[in-house]
């Protein structure tokens, strides 16, 4: 606590990212990152920005980058807005459509940073419970007063879908608010709402290049929606920071982008290694949420969590544990898929420790 904080930043609680350690060499299964290289065309193009011309400001509009979305979701550019990580985008959509007086409505279970978001600026979290199965009913966002709806899909840490039946009824219950869906995982297993932008003017679709394109590294996510949605963050990305993607990540993020062949390499690849790590888990004892993510959330009915996260860390392994004290979720585990090679020690160290 520093005497020049203000009582804003007094306040507020901060997010927690996953453990990042500088130890040792880990078996990093702790943060849903991909376990493949990007794609060939992206690291070229990356490789290819390193001379001179870094001395030169990047496209603050980063046109080739939204041009190559809107021709990948069949859209217009100006339905496109990209920033620093889906984090930042989404933060300068919490700042323009939420922070309007009234609550913001998003499950209870969900991608924690929601709620920092909201203390940042001072919006009133409404938080719809998930059922008992860890699904989100669409049904519990009717008749709401609201200034908006954050639906994670599919949901983390959970890693349960929605059909987009189930996007569109929440569409169709709040048509007087944004609806944001965010998308970081949709690649794994479950269908984008980017194929509704030009029904619902008020759908905003958040994805990320972090997790299917293998890009974490240099933080580029992106927006899709209606063109005044889009034109509202780019008044705000241009009040705050008008330059969010340098020159590598914005040749790297073009290029993986047009690389569609390469995308659903790796994806297959993840989906594959994830539906045999499943029965792997299963047949240790594990329950497993069905997921269709690149992780697993995982419970075991006679071994805490907490200590088999502390047991694979001493093995050089880990996981994500959320903290005993969290609702519902105390005693799960959140296991990004790696390689075969990386689930296969994984299991070996599990068999060990549960033997």
């Amino acid at each position: 606590m520093s005497r020049f904080w203000t009582d804003k930043i007094a306040s507020l609680d901060p997010y927690v990212p996953g453990e990042q350690p500088q130890d040792k060499k880990y078996i990093k299964l702790n943060t849903n990152e991909s376990p493949y290289a990007p794609s060939p065309k992206a690291l070229a193009a990356m490789q290819e920005q390193v001379s001179e011309r870094l001395r030169l400001y990047p496209d603050p509009n980063c046109v080739t980058l939204k041009t190559a979305l809107a021709k990948s979701y069949q859209l217009n550019t100006d339905q496109v807005f990209v920033g620093n990580g889906s984090d930042e985008v989404l933060a300068l959509a919490f700042m323009g459509y939420f922070a309007g007086g009234k609550p913001l409505a998003f499950a209870d279970i969900t991608y924690s940073f929601y709620k920092v978001y909201a203390g940042l600026y001072g919006i009133e979290p409404k938080l719809i419970p998930l059922d008992d199965d860890f699904n989100i009913v669409p049904t519990d966002y009717e008749n709401l007063d609201v200034s908006g709806v954050v639906v994670t899909n599919p949901n983390a840490p959970t890693g349960k879908a929605l059909p987009l039946s189930d996007i569109e009824s929440i569409l169709n219950a709040n048509p007087d608010v944004v609806v944001l869906v965010d998308e970081a995982y949709v690649d794994f297993g479950a269908q984008s709402a980017a194929a509704l932008v030009n029904q619902y003017p008020n759908l905003l679709v958040v994805q990320t290049l972090s997790k299917s394109r293998a890009l974490a590294g240099i933080r580029v996510g992106y927006a899709l929606g209606h063109p005044d949605l889009i034109e509202g963050l780019e008044r705000l990305k241009n009040s705050f920071n008008s330059y969010p993607i340098d020159r590598i990540a914005l040749a790297g993020a073009t290029a993986a982008v047009a690389d569609e062949t390469y995308l659903k390499e790796i994806c297959d690849k993840t989906i594959a290694t994830r539906e045999q790590s499943v029965k792997d888990l299963e047949a240790l004892g594990f329950s497993i949420i069905p997921s269709a993510t690149n992780f697993v959330f995982a419970t075991h009915p006679e071994k805490n969590a907490e200590t088999i996260y502390q047991a694979l860390k001493e093995q050089g392994i880990l996981v994500r544990f959320f903290g005993s004290n969290k609702p519902r979720i105390g005693n799960y585990l959140r296991i990004t898929i790696g390689t075969d090679a990386e689930m296969a020690a994984l299991t070996t160290a599990l068999k060990a420790l549960l033997s």
